[in-house]
C-alpha cells in the first residue's frame, strides 16, 4: 500500500472509497476512543494486518481542524521507530486512517514480566526514543506528550523495537509560531509548560528524561495526591535520586537524567546531545540485574487502578469545581485552546487548561493551566 504524497491541494491526500470493506476485511475491535474505533484489519490485496482508525464524520464538525493537525503530523513521519501513518481513506461517512500495527504491548507491562532486566536495557530504550525523537524536531515536528503509556513495542519477541505513537497533540513549529499551550500528562510535563512561559523543542526532552527516571527506579520523579504540590515540585524541578533505589544505579546515569532534567531549557540537553552522552553512546550503563527492584515499584506506581486513581480526568473536574471557576473564563478558554491544542487521545486527558489565582496556590502559580480537553478521536 502506497502512501499519497498529495502536497498541492487540501483534501487530495485523501482516497475516496464506497465501502472500506472492499479493501479491508475489519476484524476484532482493537480499541474505542469518545468517537472512533481502532479496528484490527487485512487488506484484501496484499493480506497484510493493519490497525485502522475509524472515525465518523459526524464527530469531526467542529473538530476538523484538530484531526487536519494530527493527519498534517503524521504525514511527514517516516522512522523506523514511529508508528506510521500508511494511508488516508474517505466515504460518505467516515474517515479511515491506515495505522502500521504494532503488537508487542506497552513498555511497563514487558519490563514487569522480564526476568532479567538492567541499566543497559533502558539505555537501549532511551536511545531509540532519543532518535526518532531527534528525527522529529528535525523536521520541526514537538510530540508534546511524550510518556510510557505512548511507547510500545513493535512485536512481542524478546529484542524487538520500541515505537512512538499518539500524535495528537503534536505540533509542527513554524516561523514566528511560538508555543505556549499547556499540554501533556501530569508528571511528565516540564516546568516551563506549567509556567506557561513560551517553549520549545526542549518540552520533549525533558519529558524522556522523566521516562529515563522511571525505568531505572519503576517510579515517578514528581509525585503527590495534591495537584498543586505536583506542580510546584515540577515548577522547581525538586527531585531525588532516593536511597535505596538508586544505591546500585550508575553516577553515569544520574547525570545523563539531570541533563535532560534541568530546570532551564536553555541549559537542557537536546536529543542530539543526549545521543551522545556516556549513558547512551558509551559503555557507562551497568549489566547489573535490577529487575526484581524495578519491577516491583512499576506494579506499585503505575498499575492501571492506580495511575486512573491519580490522574483520572474526573479528579480534575473536581478540583476545578473547588477553584469555582467562573463559566465565563471557561468558554473563553475552551475556544482558544480547542483552535490550538489539537486532539487529545483518551490516554491523554489528565492534564489540561485552568486559570489558577493566587489565593489558590503560591504566587509562581498565577498563570498555570490545568483544565480537562474532553477531545478525544
Amino acid at each position: 500500500m502506497d502512501r499519497e504524497n498529495g502536497e498541492s491541494g487540501k483534501g487530495t491526500w485523501k482516497k475516496q472509497v464506497d465501502d472500506i470493506k472492499k479493501i479491508f476485511e475489519l476484524k476484532e475491535i482493537l480499541g474505542t476512543g469518545a468517537f472512533s474505533e481502532v479496528v484490527l484489519a487485512q487488506e484484501r490485496s496484499t493480506g497484510k494486518m493493519f490497525a485502522v482508525k475509524c472515525i465518523p464524520k459526524k464527530a469531526l464538525k467542529g473538530k476538523e481542524s484538530s484531526i487536519e493537525n494530527e493527519i498534517n503530523v503524521l504525514r511527514k513521519i517516516k522512522h523506523e521507530n514511529i508508528v506510521a501513518l500508511e494511508d488516508i481513506y474517505e466515504s460518505s461517512n467516515h474517515l479511515y486512517l491506515i495505522m502500521q500495527l504494532v503488537s508487542g504491548g506497552e513498555l511497563f507491562d514487558r519490563i514487569v514480566e522480564k526476568g532479567f532486566y538492567t541499566e543497559k536495557d533502558a539505555s537501549t530504550l532511551i536511545r531509540q526514543v532519543l532518535d526518532a525523537v531527534d528525527y522529529l524536531h528535525k523536521l520541526g515536528i514537538v510530540h508534546r506528550d511524550l510518556k510510557p503509556e505512548n511507547l510500545l513495542y513493535f512485536n512481542p519477541q524478546d529484542e524487538s523495537k520500541i515505537m512512538i505513537s499518539d500524535f495528537g497533540l503534536s505540533k509542527m513549529e513554524g516561523s514566528g509560531d511560538v508555543m505556549s499551550t499547556a499540554c501533556g500528562t501530569p508528571g511528565y510535563v516540564a516546568p516551563e509548560v506549567l509556567a506557561q512561559k513560551p517553549y520549545s523543542k526542549a518540552v520533549d526532552c525533558w519529558s524522556i528524561g522523566v521516562i529515563a527516571y522511571i525505568l531505572l527506579c519503576g517510579y515517578p520523579p514528581f509525585y503527590d495526591e495534591n495537584d498543586s504540590k505536583l506542580f510546584e515540585q515540577i515548577l522547581k524541578a525538586d527531585y531525588e535520586f532516593d536511597a535505596p533505589y538508586w544505591d546500585d544505579i550508575s553516577d553515569s546515569a544520574k547525570d545523563f537524567i539531570g541533563s535532560l532534567m534541568e530546570k532551564d531549557p536553555a541549559k537542557r540537553f537536546t536529543c542530539d546531545q543526549a545521543l551522545r552522552h556516556p549513558w547512551i553512546a558509551g559503555d557507562t550503563a551497568l549489566c547489573k540485574n535490577i529487575h526484581e527492584s524495578v519491577s516491583r515499584q512499576i506494579r506499585k506506581n503505575f498499575a492501571k487502578s492506580k495511575w486512573r486513581q491519580a490522574f483520572n480526568a474526573t479528579a480534575v473536574v473536581r478540583h476545578m469545581r473547588r477553584l469555582q471557576l467562573s463559566s465565563s473564563m471557561g468558554h473563553s478558554m475552551d475556544k482558544t485552546m480547542m483552535s490550538e491544542v489539537g486532539v487529545f487521545s483518551k490516554a491523554s486527558v489528565e492534564l489540561g487548561v485552568v486559570y489558577v489565582s493566587q489565593t489558590q496556590f503560591p504566587s509562581s502559580f498565577s498563570y498555570i493551566f490545568y483544565k480537562v480537553l474532553l477531545v478525544s478521536f
